[in-house]
């Protein structure tokens, strides 16, 4: 196993690179010029100039990135044009917040999901089913913006039952930034149950339709055990990949749902840099994304082995 790992570690180097060229180059053609957008009204010549050579933005496209990504490769993601922060402690404050929010978000989603996908299989083509589908489909299909308006005016507003917006840190006051992040992450976690029911839906059809299930029902276990211990198990592998997949999203962040509930997460760090031409903020946000759908999937990969014995005795 180390050494699977290890190589898959491996194989994320080339694959880190080629985003951090795409993220690069890319950025550069996006119109507008974050030097002018710092300069203000004015735009002095001798401001713009003495900022172009602050910022190395006189330096050649390939001198510039390769600046980058040598502080990158030492833990310096650069400067923030608009806050002149260093961007890993920008990061550094933002990422917890998201995880928060992604956490609770893939906590929601696997306790509906999971549980609709195993009902809607077990009881394939009765009321259930057709009962969990038409919630799978409302699910992908209300706008979250939408969602998170409706919950705000009926659960806060109307009830007053959580708060609108707003954030607090889980290490200052625990049960307030639980309560604020309740509504946030059901909202994401609607299109992701939705996703997990019908994959787990999918998956379990398939394994109950297997010989060897029909082999344990023929022997009398009971329905229970096959459908947790036999089928269930077996059916967990695609959904352990689909999961690993969705919290990786969620780490890119909720941009929609963080400005609807004002949440000083990944998000709105992005919607804010991308107006204001922040680059180096923009680029470390992707690059850590990147690196996160890179850790989810060998985390996934590793739980493929762990509950696959005939996978494992392969690595």
């Amino acid at each position: 196993m180390p050494v699977y790992i290890g190589k898959r570690l491996l194989v994320a180097i080339p694959t880190l690179l080629i985003i951090s060229i795409f993220v690069f180059s890319l950025q550069k053609l996006l119109p507008g010029d974050p030097i002018l957008a710092m300069a203000g009204e004015e735009r002095d010549p001798a401001v713009l100039a003495l900022l172009r050579e602050k910022y190395h933005f006189n330096d050649p496209v390939i001198i510039q990135y390769f600046r980058w990504l040598g502080g990158m490769l030492t833990g310096d993601f650069g400067i923030s044009l608009r806050t002149n922060q260093p961007v890993l402690e920008l990061i550094g404050q933002k990422l917890p917040v998201t995880i928060q929010l992604a956490v609770m978000a893939m906590i929601f989603a696997l306790l509906i999901g999971i549980p609709a996908g195993i009902l809607a299989a077990v009881y394939k083509n009765r009321a259930i089913d057709y009962i969990a589908n038409i919630f799978a489909l409302s699910g992908l299909s209300v706008p979250n913006f939408w969602l998170g308006i409706m919950l705000i005016l009926l659960v806060s507003v109307h009830l007053g039952w959580l708060p609108a917006s707003g954030y607090e840190s889980i290490f200052v006051d625990p049960v307030r930034s639980i309560k604020t992040m309740i509504m946030p992450a059901f909202v994401l976690s609607t299109a992701l149950a939705a996703q997990l029911m019908r994959h787990t839906r999918s998956a379990m059809l398939g394994v109950l339709s297997s010989d060897y299930i029909r082999t344990a029902r023929a022997k009398g276990l009971s329905p229970r055990e096959i459908i947790l211990s036999h089928t269930f198990r077996n059916a967990l592998l695609p959904i352990i990949t689909l999961s690993a997949l969705l919290f990786g999203e969620l780490l890119a962040g909720a941009v929609l749902t963080e400005q609807i509930f004002t949440i000083p997460g990944f998000g709105k760090m992005t919607v804010d840099a991308v107006f204001t031409r922040d680059y180096a903020v923009v680029q470390g946000i992707v690059m850590c994304t990147a690196i996160g759908f890179i850790l989810m999937n060998l985390i996934a990969d590793v739980l493929y082995a762990a509950l696959n014995p005939r996978l494992r005795a392969t690595l």
